[in-house]
């Protein structure tokens, strides 16, 4: 199962970053390539919580459902597909710093990035992902340490 996983220190409370990364409205502006989501769970997130969405990865439009299937706040949290072409899961880690949290994220796709492309489009598929990854925690810094 291909992995990539990329971490950033950002000057905020594990709290508010948790915070920003489960909530709906807030969800599109750090991961770049979600086109659509939608709570289809009511109540607060928690395991269990369901979102309905569409990703775009290298020009092709990706639908999903995803499931929380671990939810430890402040600390982490374990979301899977459990609908769509393309099964993945994302883990959040997050763990104080002495200037506010060191956030992990990490994505594994069942067959790689690359298998709707091909399997010869895996590595491609994969750094490319990698690189989206990089620049969308940049974003999420960014945004939660403008916010202070």
């Amino acid at each position: 199962m291909p992995t990539v996983e990329e971490s950033i220190d950002i000057d905020r409370s594990p709290e508010d970053v948790f915070a920003f990364l489960t909530a709906t409205e807030t969800i599109p502006a750090f991961e770049s390539q979600i086109s659509h989501i939608e709570q289809v769970t009511a109540g607060d997130v928690g395991i269990g919580t369901q979102w309905r969405g569409a990703t775009n990865v290298l020009g092709r439009k990706f639908d999903w459902v995803t499931e929380v299937v671990e939810y430890d706040p402040p600390a982490r949290s374990h979301t899977k597909s459990v609908e769509g072409k393309l099964p993945f899961e994302i883990y959040y880690t997050l763990e104080p710093t002495a200037s506010g949290t060191r956030f992990t994220y990490r994505i594994d796709a069942e067959s790689g990035l690359g298998g709707i492309f091909g399997k010869l489009g895996d590595p491609i598929v994969t750094r490319a992902q990698a690189r989206t990854v990089r620049t969308n925690l940049a974003n999420l810094k960014e945004m939660l340490e403008a916010d202070t």
